[in-house]
This record gives structure tokens, C-alpha cells and sequence, in this order.
């Protein structure tokens, strides 16, 4: 077990959430399903039986995600970065995880459940930290005017095309 899960508040849909999770990303699964009995359900409002917790992986990262009710919405303050080595890579998921949520801007996301992601190339990093200052502002200002990351735009505003 890791020693920080983050812990992902639903109002009733995370074992959906989870399924769309894990089906996007290879390297995932479902772990522990635990139910609401019938203590719980008196406090929560929840149905005895009913889902409360899901602990899953997403390339190795261990999550759990639980069925809340709707006090508590995500917002952008918590996202989850996924780096991609290639434009390929960066297309997937910014399909898979944009499909019914909304897109933003400079690789942002949110998903379909209010989730933010950040889906971003990693030579992005390399870019922004080069040493020249010049070339890294060309990256930047080229990066703010996009929603999905392009790493062909990128590079050739590295290069000052």
C-alpha cells in the first residue's frame, strides 16, 4: 500500500467513474468494492448494499473513490497530470478523457465527472526549462494559445518558427 492514495469524493457514481477510468488507461484495475451497510446507510442517506467506496490503479497509482453525495464537487485546484511520450499518446487520452466533459485550455481537461486532467507531452518540461529564455518563451506563448497540447506546434516554437 502507498503511503499517500489520493481519495476522490462522487455523489453516486464512482464505481462508474472507475470503470471509465480504468478503461482507458493499460496499466490499471479495480480493486476492493466496499458496500454501505446498514449503519452507514442511516448516516450517509445511502442504500444498504449500496456502493461506498472503490479502491482502483491507474498505472500504478492506487485511488479510491467513493460515493459522497453532492456536497462536495471537484474543481480545478486538484488535477492529475498524465504525461505522454508522443502526439499519439497525447490524442488518446485527451479523447478518451475529454468525451461528455469539457475542454480547457493549455492541456486541461475535465472529464465527464468534474475531474481535471492536464494531458501533456513530456518534451513540454524540456522546452520550458531550456536555458535559452528566448526559446522558452516562444514555447510558452505558443502553449497558451492552445487547448490540446500539439508537440509539432511546439517544437517549432522552439525553433522560432
Amino acid at each position: 500500500m502507498q503511503k499517500i492514495t489520493p481519495f476522490l469524493w462522487f455523489d453516486n457514481q464512482a464505481e462508474e467513474a472507475v470503470r471509465f477510468y480504468t478503461s482507458i488507461f493499460k496499466n490499471s484495475k479495480i480493486g476492493k468494492i466496499a458496500r454501505y451497510d446498514e449503519a452507514g446507510a442511516k448516516v450517509s442517506g445511502r442504500a444498504a448494499g449500496s456502493v461506498m467506496t472503490v479502491e482502483f490503479q491507474l498505472e500504478g497509482q492506487e485511488f479510491v473513490a467513493l460515493n459522497g453525495g453532492p456536497l462536495f464537487k471537484f474543481t480545478e485546484a486538484i488535477s492529475f497530470v498524465v504525461n505522454c511520450q508522443t502526439q499519439a499518446e497525447v490524442d488518446e487520452f485527451w479523447t478518451k478523457l475529454s468525451a461528455g466533459g469539457k475542454e480547457v485550455q493549455c492541456g486541461w481537461l475535465q472529464d465527464k465527472y468534474g475531474l481535471s486532467w492536464q494531458i501533456v507531452p513530456t518534451v513540454l518540461g524540456e522546452l520550458l526549462s531550456d536555458q535559452d529564455t528566448a526559446k522558452s518563451q516562444r514555447v510558452m506563448k505558443a502553449m497558451l494559445k492552445m487547448v490540446k497540447l500539439d508537440i509539432q506546434q511546439l517544437e517549432q516554437a522552439a525553433k522560432g518558427n
